[in-house]
């Protein structure tokens, strides 16, 4: 079960991606460049949002039954927080990437309340785009792409 979840969370990753870059990068485009927010902006930060929130159900669920959990009852968080790789994958990765998603929906959120194209626009990006820059800086790079 753990390879087949760690599998389907790595792969769903790159949707993730791909869309959480999207979603900023129009957003940022279009409130630079004065224009209109439409409906088109609404699907693509809603379905950034929906992604998102799978990969962190997926997240979890590979997070609890993932070998290295036992790892605090034989180690201790001091000695996970020694070994850079343990840190990694036990604390940063699952840290930093909720703390993205969580900027996800606030922004989804606050957007929605604004009242300005110019005002939603500007808070999708700049929300999406913390959450992308979080999202990259905790990317097991090595693992990902080796």
């Amino acid at each position: 079960m753990y390879s087949t979840v760690q599998i389907l969370h790595s792969y769903w990753a790159y949707l993730v991606l791909l869309i959480l870059i999207l979603a900023a990068g129009n957003a940022v485009v279009k409130s630079i460049g004065g224009k209109e927010y439409e409906a088109k902006d609404f699907r693509i930060s809603l379905f950034t949002l929906i992604v998102s929130h799978l990969q962190l159900l997926i997240g979890l669920v590979l997070y609890f039954v993932s070998p290295r959990l036992s790892l605090f009852s034989e180690l201790g968080m001091g000695e996970i927080m020694k070994d850079s790789v343990n840190r990694l994958y036990l604390v940063e990765h699952p840290l930093i990437n909720i703390i993205a998603i969580a900027l996800i929906t606030i922004g989804y959120s606050k957007h929605k309340k604004k009242l300005t194209s110019k005002a939603k626009l500007k808070t999708i990006a700049i929300f999406y785009s913390i959450a992308l820059v979080l999202f990259l800086s905790r990317i097991p790079w090595s693992a990902w792409l080796g």
